[in-house]
């Protein structure tokens, strides 16, 4: 066995940060895909209310988070519906409310440290609980990603052509919010609320770069997360480095790379795009 892997806290950071790896990757393609990009943060930082909240109240912080998430995403989803023609205002209206419920809360908070370990992340500091919390939550996302695989991707490409198809795009918008909402509330206790976000958009945004159907750009994402997150614990656990500012990094560094070495990225977008089209109608 190799030395990292002789603590026990180093085996359940793996294994939440491979579950996480697999799942947040796999609700960014769907996010990016609908042009959501920042909803990642607008929930992680309205998910600091749940923390300090929970911290307060004395009940795992992470259920707390996971409530004040599906709470900010329905909200975004109901805001959007009022105000279709300007739905970004829905994210940025939440985060806002977020904010400032975290940092009023914050103030009651006893244990500073506590709290501030959610602004980074503190996946080294994963216990058994937590652990089978993240367990949990990934079947459950992989489960309903399978299941709703085709609707997932209608709604992505297009709500409107999706709900001419009879998709019931209602049932898999609010399946959808409260997946997205548990996903981002478990990441913020290991990649950190701060950064969440990016770890849901860089391994699509390197996807998208070879991938040239939506199932390619999913399989993509999810084995670029992959290779971010074993980089980023293996080198923060050598380097003393935290390992969620680490693991986006690399992701960073990875996405600037590929940026450099293709040179006809037009082109690739065009086609991958023009093979989603065909893929929507074959399924329609």
């Amino acid at each position: 066995m190799p030395a990292i892997l002789e603590y026990d806290f180093m085996r359940r950071a793996f294994a939440v940060g491979l579950l996480l790896a697999v799942i947040v990757p796999c609700i960014g393609v769907i996010v990016v895909f609908k042009r959501l990009s920042m909803i990642g943060d607008a929930l992680s930082h309205t998910s600091l209310a749940g923390v300090a909240a929970g911290l307060i109240l004395g009940i795992n912080p992470i259920l707390g988070a996971v409530a004040a998430s599906i709470a900010a995403a329905l909200a975004i989803e109901a805001i959007r519906k009022r105000i279709p023609r300007f739905s970004e205002m829905a994210i940025a209206i939440i985060m806002s409310a977020g904010i400032g419920l975290a940092g009023v809360l914050s103030g009651f908070v006893k244990s500073a440290a506590n709290f501030n370990s959610f602004l980074f992340g503190s996946i080294v500091a994963i216990d058994d609980f937590e652990l089978l919390l993240v367990a949990c939550i990934s079947c459950a996302v992989i489960l309903a990603f399978i299941l709703l695989y085709k609707e997932l991707f209608y709604i992505a490409l297009d709500e409107r052509a999706a709900r001419l198809a009879g998709v019931p795009v209602g049932a898999v918008n609010f399946i959808f919010t409260i997946l997205t909402a548990v996903t981002v509330s478990v990441a913020t206790r290991t990649v950190g609320a701060l950064i969440v976000s990016s770890l849901m958009v860089l391994p699509v945004a390197c996807a998208m770069q070879f991938g040239k159907s939506y199932r390619q750009t999913v399989f993509y994402a999810v084995g670029f997360g992959l290779l971010f997150t074993l980089l980023g614990l293996t080198l923060s656990y050598y380097m003393g480095l935290r390992p969620g500012g680490t693991i986006v990094l690399i992701g960073v560094a990875c996405l600037a790379l590929i940026f450099l070495v293709k040179k006809t990225p037009g082109k690739a977008r065009a086609k991958r795009e023009k093979n989603e089209q065909d893929e929507g109608g074959k399924a329609l």
